[in-house]
């Protein structure tokens, strides 16, 4: 399932999830107009409803585009299992659980509201009620798992999204309670408070850190192996590593050597997973380390410096590879 590594893939991801959760939020906020049987000027009910069902199976559309895209990305590698059963991602498990139920709610609602003339209207009627877990899971699966979340912009979203839903749902159910101002009084509260928690949970206990994109300065763990190939007068040395941590690289450094001395270097690094290279020559040489120097496409310049514990194979356990402008 993992066919590509193009960022283009994980923005696809990404956008087609937002884009899903607003029109999710959109459908609850009709939904509740029309549970409680609020009537527009210009729109008769039935148009209402027409929009209502057309937003759902857009946002169905989407929720599609937004598995298929993570399905076939090799950045955060899902299986099929991991994908359909809630708690089996390696990623955020917590987190990706509820979107995983909110799809599939979504998908028994769709079902339900297939075979709705079928169905008893009082079942039916219950089985739509499950839009708020559904809405809810949405919101708790995006604001934990999305790698926008930290993001004003994407927190603002978020915060308008539930303010709408919340205001919505408590003027439903205070409408015909209490006086008109009193009930909108309650579902501004109900806006603010939802908008809030949103922003708090966004921006505090699952706030995004993410990992960096090409840094040009890093650290990391340094596993790899050493390969030598002797002739008569000339032979070659190689080592190939993967530099292990928030910025994974893969390096190689390749030596001709003559006895006694050096007669060329090549070196390469790669940044993952933006396959993005580094091309240059090693410059120092030690018993277990060398340092080396190479410049990207943009003709920026990374001095590289990898060292490594003693072994009796040829394989290199341990080491640490750093890299600097």
């Amino acid at each position: 399932m993992h066919l590509t590594t193009s960022p283009l893939d994980w923005y696809v991801a990404r956008a087609a999830g937002l884009a899903a959760y607003l029109l999710i939020s959109l459908a609850a906020g009709l939904g509740m107009t029309m549970a409680a049987k609020k009537t527009f000027r210009r729109w008769p009910r039935f148009a209402v409803e027409d929009v209502h069902r057309f937003v759902g199976l857009l946002a169905g559309t989407f929720i599609v585009i937004h598995v298929v895209a993570i399905a076939i990305d090799a950045w955060l590698p899902f299986s099929i299992a991991s994908i359909a059963v809630p708690l089996l991602s390696r990623y955020r498990p917590l987190w990706v659980a509820p979107g995983i139920v909110a799809a599939e709610l979504l998908l028994a609602l769709a079902v339900t509201n297939h075979y709705r003339r079928r169905l008893p209207y009082r079942f039916w009627r219950r089985a739509h009620y499950a839009n708020f877990v559904v809405w809810g899971a949405a919101t708790l699966h995006g604001v934990g798992s999305g790698t926008d979340r930290s993001a004003p912009w994407a927190l603002a979203l978020y915060a308008v999204a539930g303010a709408a839903v919340g205001a919505t749902t408590v003027w439903r159910l205070t409408r015909n309670r209490l006086v008109s101002r009193r009930a909108f009084g309650l579902a501004g509260i109900a806006a603010a408070a939802t908008a809030a928690a949103v922003v708090s949970l966004g921006a505090g206990p699952v706030r995004f850190s993410p990992k960096p994109w090409n840094a040009a300065t890093f650290q990391e763990p340094l596993t790899g192996r050493i390969a030598r190939l002797r002739g008569v007068t000339r032979g070659i040395v190689s080592m190939a590593g993967e530099g292990h941590g928030p910025q994974r690289v893969l390096i190689r450094a390749d030596l001709l050597v003559a006895p006694g001395h050096i007669v060329q270097t090549s070196f390469q690094m790669e940044y993952l997973p933006s396959a993005l290279r580094c091309a240059g020559h090693v410059t120092h040489v030690h018993a277990r380390s060398f340092d080396a120097t190479c410049r990207l496409p943009t003709g920026e310049r990374r001095h590289v410096s990898a060292q490594w514990e003693a072994s009796e194979t040829s394989d290199i356990p341990a080491g640490v590879i750093t890299s600097r402008p």
